[in-house]
């Protein structure tokens, strides 16, 4: 039997997880352990070995075939951007992933380092964008747009022909009305109802959502290797 090839997951935590999960349920890769900071270097995660810290990656990236940012997402995504940034301009070999209980249409499309988490749909026409996390049960309906660095949370409804931009957060059970815009930098509190566009960078609560505070956007990441 030929052995799966090897993924190192680059972030520790409660979502690194949950995507192990995902990695094991797939039966496409096998886990071969977790990059987090130096300070968890004689930690396990679900009995997976730290394998280093960020100076360590141009080495990991020449021996192994598969990675994946496994920092998660609450608001702003500046540390997955981060990861993500810095693994491609190194040349790491970034990779789709969709549980076995998710359900994507072969009409749709995902960027490289997009996760697809248990039962979650994606539609299809619809397309989403690099290092994108759809979580658990989420909805991106027909013809819907996801930019790049998003976290449709868990229970979340994208519904038909919505447009998400860069670095958005879509809470746990909110749900966008069909066709409607969120801007870069929307953050969509959990059970909000967003019926209208929303304007960059701002926070968004409440049935209808209304917006509640601006966001500073992030700076640029910072790209070198040390922690």
């Amino acid at each position: 039997m030929t052995a799966l090839p090897e993924i190192v997951l680059v972030g520790g935590g409660g979502h690194c997880r949950s995507l192990i999960e995902v990695v094991e349920a797939s039966g496409a890769y096998r886990v071969a352990g977790i990059v987090d900071v130096a300070a968890h270097r004689n930690r396990t995660t679900l009995g997976y070995p730290w394998l280093g810290e960020d100076a360590d990656l141009p080495d990991l990236i020449r021996r192994y075939p598969a990675f994946l940012v496994a920092v998660g997402q609450l608001g702003m995504p500046a540390l997955r951007e981060r990861l993500f940034r810095l693994l491609d301009a190194r040349g790491a070999p970034l990779i789709t992933l969709r549980a076995p209980t998710a359900t994507l249409s072969r009409h749709a499309v995902l960027g490289k380092g997009t996760v697809l988490f248990h039962q979650a749909c994606v539609n299809a026409g619809a397309r989403i964008g690099v290092n994108a996390i759809i979580n658990t049960a989420a909805l991106v309906e027909h013809d819907a747009e996801v930019g790049d660095h998003c976290h449709i949370s868990t229970g979340a409804r994208v519904n038909g022909g919505c447009r998400i931009g860069a670095r958005c957060f879509v809470g746990s059970g909110a749900v966008l009305r069909e066709g409607v815009r969120l801007a870069e930098g929307s953050v969509v509190g959990a059970g909000a109802v967003v019926v209208h566009d929303t304007k960059p960078y701002g926070a968004y609560v409440g049935v209808p959502a209304r917006r509640v505070r601006e966001i500073v956007p992030p700076a640029p990441p910072d790209l070198s290797v040390t922690s």
